[in-house]
């Protein structure tokens, strides 16, 4: 079902917050990849840890609001659907990446996360031109958290980041196969199989 973006969709504030997540994800990325800009500022390092972290933590409370009002003011558009998701994932692997570059994360787990990540977003998006609805499931919803806190704790270079970090992953691969059963249910439904 083809859909057409009127200029108020690109201008509402659930979208507007997911842009900025999307333009806070490559700062926040580079933050990571040069401490040498707060170590060369006379700034002890923790501060580049203290930053990118500020900066995740801020971009990551956008993608609550963004939803939470897009439901509450009924402003939920088709480019909010799509860019939405988007956001998540510019932020989630911008962190996963840099901390990859950088030593702190397992370069398997990022693996995992990314393929997962990037099917299923090809999924969302075949189901949404195909005018399919397949919700967020709650095991979806506790993958995004478990991944925030991984991505915290490694960002901090707090102890046991590494284990949360697979824990991620576990829920990170099970979601997926778990939206992957939704939209092939979804899928059948739709074609009255």
């Amino acid at each position: 079902m083809p859909f057409q973006l009127s200029r108020i969709s690109l201008l509402n504030l659930p979208n507007a917050l997911a842009s900025l997540r999307i333009l806070l994800a490559p700062l926040m990325f580079w933050i990571i990849l040069n401490p040498q800009f707060f170590t060369d500022n006379g700034y002890h390092i923790s501060w580049n840890y203290y930053f990118a972290s500020l900066l995740f933590v801020l971009a990551s409370a956008t993608d609550f609001f963004d939803g939470y009002i897009a439901r509450e003011w009924n402003q939920s558009t088709m480019l909010g659907a799509i860019l939405d998701p988007l956001a998540d994932k510019m932020l989630t692997l911008a962190a996963f990446l840099g901390l990859m570059m950088i030593g702190e994360a397992s370069a398997w787990a990022i693996y995992i996360i990314i393929v997962r990540e990037l099917f299923i977003t090809g999924l969302r998006t075949i189901a949404i031109s195909e005018g399919i609805s397949v919700k967020a499931s709650l095991a979806g919803k506790i993958k995004t958290v478990a991944q925030m806190i991984a991505i915290g704790f490694l960002l901090m270079h707090w102890n046991f980041g590494a284990e949360l970090l697979w824990f991620a992953v576990f829920l990170t691969v099970y979601s997926g196969l778990e939206y992957l059963y939704g939209f092939r249910a979804a899928l059948l439904k739709e074609n009255n199989i």
